[in-house]
């Protein structure tokens, strides 16, 4: 029996209210991020031009999470927040002025070389497979080089979000990636008309722009003090370098199986890399809901109580997380696989994006579905590692698991094919399939460094909500059967209406712990407001 205290329950309440705002955000960039699809892929469809705008925009956010994105911010919040919590915000003004200046001159050489050689890297590395399409393969290069000041500019406000966050500031960058994404409509809008597929591209770069600018407000009101240093000797540089290595060596082999995944994809059937691209998204998009608002919530929080010995607190608060983060994405997949045709139909098919489509799609996203736990697990788990200042585990891991992604994506690929399946659909599975294995052997180890997860509470969570999902799912089965011929709007919002109540009503039925804390929760805040 678990037993939390109060600072552990204050705590508990403040990742709560972090990740409520940055849900909020998330859920209004996630409806922002669907019209951005819509229209793009109504627009381009899954032809040789989104095919190559998808390959030349790989690169780009391949140098974004590899420098100024995930594997910066782990390795810079839990070094900046021990400053915070010391009170020597000094130290931290200091600290994050010289990780600005590296990043910035780091992003802007190797954007540099990129355009340089990008017919090189896009014949060799990227797509192969464009090469015996002359006109695909040069608008990839041409693409390409106009992307990449994009990634100067994201390394940048990517640390921001870094800063802002460990300062408890969590709406604002919440909000950034909505204004990257109505940057990139209005490239679609206004510039794709005259521009064709340049507009595209011009828009992320614009996308990029706002995204930083968003930010700024929020920066200046924490009265930053930027210094123009590089701090080559201040320990704390050393300390993020230090953090970082290990994790840019694991963001690097995680961007590899997505370069594998577009070298395979540009030598199967056109539309194959868009495809997996655009499921990739979709699945991506209740993780983002689900996972990383609650993680990018928890870090300064798990960070903190690190910083202050509370180990106990911290793996009260990891265990609360993780049964919140089960309880929400053990429906969405299962919603996701039943659902996946309506939903890619009632949003995409249109214009360009026709039947065939509609069908490749779907295919991947039914296989990337099955692997959303896994993803919102390991968000989580790897955050717990990050606040202990351990980045090299679950790097560890990772390499062992990406690595299995890498020869999986090949053994399905070929499976599926020899099978008569679409063979893109391997891709997708050896994903799902790799994570699930990194979920587990991230589990197995923090459970021994946290001498427990309160895995009585966790196993209690899980079995309600497998038990509520088998029952949405046979519902959704059914409603599925007996639509069959009603709109694709009618089928999804149904589907959606009738998941969300069955599988919520049966949480309250089984007397779910986590239900009770939520309405709780919300009753307290209603109750405030009233007069």
């Amino acid at each position: 029996m678990s037993v939390e205290t109060d600072t552990a329950r204050t705590a508990n309440r403040q990742i709560a209210r972090a990740a409520g705002t940055v849900m909020a955000a998330f859920v209004l960039s996630n409806l922002i991020g669907l019209i951005r699809g819509i229209l793009i892929m109504r627009r381009y469809g899954t032809g040789a031009e989104m095919e190559a705008f998808n390959t030349a925009n790989r690169l780009a956010e391949t140098l974004f999470n590899l420098v100024a994105g995930g594997a910066l911010a782990s390795a810079f919040v839990p070094t900046f927040t021990g400053f915070l919590a010391k009170k020597d915000n000094a130290g931290a003004w200091r600290l994050a002025s010289s990780i600005a200046n590296i990043v910035l001159i780091i992003l802007t050489v190797v954007s540099a070389l990129s355009a340089i050689f990008a017919p090189q890297i896009v014949q060799y590395l990227l797509a192969p497979g464009f090469v015996d399409e002359p006109e695909t393969f040069k608008l990839a290069v041409d693409l390409l080089r106009v992307i990449l000041p994009s990634v100067v500019i994201f390394g940048i406000s990517g640390l921001l979000m870094g800063v802002l966050n460990a300062n408890q500031v969590f709406l604002y960058p919440a909000l950034a990636p909505s204004m990257y994404s109505l940057g990139i409509i209005f490239g679609v809008l206004a510039l794709s008309p005259g521009m064709g597929i340049f507009g595209l591209a011009w828009g992320t770069v614009l996308g990029a722009a706002l995204h930083l600018l968003v930010q700024l407000p929020s920066l200046v009101r924490l009265k930053f003090v930027y210094r123009p240093m590089l701090g080559l000797n201040n320990p704390s540089v050393h300390e993020v370098g230090r953090l970082m290595l290990p994790r840019l060596f694991g963001a690097g082999i995680v961007q590899l199986n997505f370069w594998v995944n577009t070298n395979l994809a540009s030598r199967q059937p056109e539309g194959s890399l868009t495809s997996i691209t655009t499921a990739f998204t979709l699945m991506m998009m209740p993780q983002a809901l689900i996972a990383q608002t609650i993680a990018i919530a928890s870090l300064p929080t798990f960070s903190a109580q690190v910083a202050l010995g509370k180990l106990d607190e911290m793996r009260s608060s990891l265990a609360s997380t993780m049964r919140a983060v089960l309880l929400l994405s053990m429906p969405s997949s299962v919603g996701l696989v039943l659902l996946r045709e309506p939903i890619i139909r009632l949003l995409y098919q249109g214009g360009r994006f026709g039947d065939r489509s509609t069908e490749m799609v779907a295919w991947a996203l039914l296989w990337y579905a099955a692997g959303l736990v896994g993803h919102c697990v390991v968000e989580i788990v790897s955050r717990a590692f990050y606040a202990l200042h351990d980045t090299k585990t679950p790097v560890v891991i990772g390499v062992i698991a990406m690595s299995l992604n890498i020869g999986f994506s090949l053994l399905f690929a070929s499976v599926f094919m020899s099978s008569g399946w679409m063979p893109h659909g391997g891709l997708a599975l050896a994903n799902s399939l790799a994570t699930g294995l990194e979920m587990a052997a991230l589990l197995m180890i923090m459970r021994r460094r946290l001498s427990g997860l309160q895995g009585a509470d966790i196993f209690n969570a899980v079995w309600k909500g497998l038990s509520a999902c088998a029952v949405m799912a046979a519902v959704l089965i059914l409603w599925m059967s007996w639509s069959v011929f009603l709109p694709a709007w009618v089928v999804t919002l149904g589907g959606l209406i009738l998941g969300v109540v069955v599988y919520g009503g049966l949480l309250v039925i089984l007397k779910t712990k986590e239900v009770g804390i939520l309405w709780g929760t919300i009753s307290k805040k209603f109750l405030n407001r009233m007069p």
